[in-house]
């Protein structure tokens, strides 16, 4: 038996990068029965706001050190064997478990799952992250082998795992034809593909334990083993999937395509010409604001009103209003205040996160440069302390297109990428918290 429960986001999408990657949100737990086959594969600011940069940040200082080596083992969730497991007696029903477990429908993908406790007889292992890769790969399959084994090594490194299962989700793939004789089936490109990913993974000593693929996940599509094309089965329907109604309840989006997440986040190229013109009147009323709160000997008096300023606008664009070209605007400016960005962390973690997250999206739809970074590095590290990672990984890959030398963007998706948990990186958000809390602001307790 195996069993999910509390993964990491593994890995954030690096977008034009090797192989495309995502990672997962927080979900409930789920066991999966193992295959006696399982091991058959062979071998296997523009204005001085008392903050200069990220980098001097009261609330980001030391953190590139936490978050730079791609094998520092992450700390412990505590037991995370779960009293209420969800319990899954078939590969079928781990396939149809797939779309929650990386939040949305996967096509033409490999989905692997790291478990983690595997080498404990007393308790059953548990799926600890989950990460999806394009199958399509410019190096074709031997560097797509290459680049996903590479990656899920470093995972396995962080999370001390040596075991691991996959998914694989392709249209174009032919079910084989069976025999009598166990295991000769040929499983065809994709059982080669599985095959060399296998012996990537056993040279670094992390073991396939098995190995399915499917051609959608929807009712009644037939899935079949990759080490055994003689064992295959047919998946439920998707809807009734315990883990899927968990996310459900649990208020946790399932996106139909992962193009719902891009399309999210992407410009829109009249609002940005419209913010950009009121951007230089903005920054100099911001600027204006700032001297003038310096000579009164009250600088902390600007960063409050800046700060209100923007929890109003999150306020207002939560009831459902639409900002002006100069609202954005302003609420640009503002965000240049490190001081300002830096406290809105603090959001994250607590009641308004949902309704901070509409506004970062907004703002990263009509703000270009490091403006839009700063507001998709804000909705990244939201999305990631709530666990989803395929959101947050998109999310901070917009920021670095944005901005490839943001600082914060940089050790977050780092940070993603080698699977580290979003317990590891609250500290930013109580920082934040602390930081609205000087300035006589009460951000709200921590829910999560």
């Amino acid at each position: 038996m195996t069993t999910f429960t509390n993964p990491v986001p593994a890995v954030g999408d690096p977008g034009d990068g090797p192989a495309a990657r995502d990672g997962l949100c927080s979900s409930p737990a789920v066991h999966l029965r193992k295959s006696a086959h399982a091991r058959s594969i062979d071998s296997v600011p523009d204005f001085d706001s008392g903050v200069d940069d990220e980098e001097s940040s009261e609330c980001t200082r030391g953190f590139g050190r936490a978050t730079g080596t791609c094998a520092e083992p992450p700390p412990m969730f505590g037991d995370r064997g779960p009293a209420g497991a969800l319990h899954v007696d078939d590969p079928g029903e781990l396939i149809v478990a797939v779309p929650a477990m990386v939040g949305f429908v996967p096509e033409r993908s490999l989905v692997v799952a790291v478990l983690g406790g595997a080498s404990d007889p007393g308790r059953s292992p548990i799926i600890d992250a989950v990460v999806r890769f394009d199958l399509d790969h410019e190096g074709g399959r031997r560097g797509l082998a290459a680049a996903c084994a590479e990656c899920v090594t470093q995972i396995c490194a962080a999370e001390g795992a040596t075991e691991v299962l996959a998914v694989i989700v392709d249209d174009r793939a032919r079910e084989p034809q069976r025999t009598h004789r166990h295991g000769a089936a040929s499983t065809g490109p994709l059982g080669a593909l599985i095959a060399a990913f296998a012996r990537r993974l056993a040279a670094q000593e992390v073991y396939l334990e098995g190995a399915w693929a499917v051609r959608a996940i929807e009712a009644d599509q037939r899935w079949w083993s990759l080490p055994d094309a003689n064992h295959y089965g047919t998946l439920p329907d998707p809807a009734t999937s315990m883990v899927a109604v968990a996310h459900v309840l649990e208020g946790r989006p399932i996106r139909a395509a992962r193009s719902e997440l891009t399309d999210l986040v992407a410009t829109d190229d009249e609002l940005v010409r419209q913010v950009a013109a009121h951007l230089d009147s903005a920054r100099a009323i911001a600027h204006e604001g700032y001297a003038a709160a310096v000579r009164r000997g009250d600088p902390n008096g600007y960063h409050r009103r800046a700060l209100e300023h923007l929890l109003w606008q999150i306020a207002n664009t939560d009831s459902g209003a639409c900002l002006t070209a100069r609202e954005y605007a302003e609420v640009a400016a503002a965000l240049r205040d490190r001081i300002v960005r830096d406290a809105l962390f603090g959001l994250a973690i607590g009641d308004h996160a949902a309704a901070a997250e509409n506004l970062w999206v907004a703002l990263v739809r009509a703000l270009s440069g490091s403006d839009r970074a700063d507001a998709a590095t804000l909705l990244g590290y939201s999305a990631y302390i709530r666990g989803d990672g395929p959101l947050a990984g998109i999310a901070l890959q917009a920021a670095l297109d944005a901005d490839p030398v943001h600082s914060l963007a940089n050790l977050l998706e780092i940070s993603l990428r080698t699977g580290m948990r979003p317990d590891t990186l609250r500290r930013l958000a109580y920082c934040g918290l602390g930081i609205a809390a000087d300035l006589g602001i009460d951000l709200g307790p921590a829910i999560r």
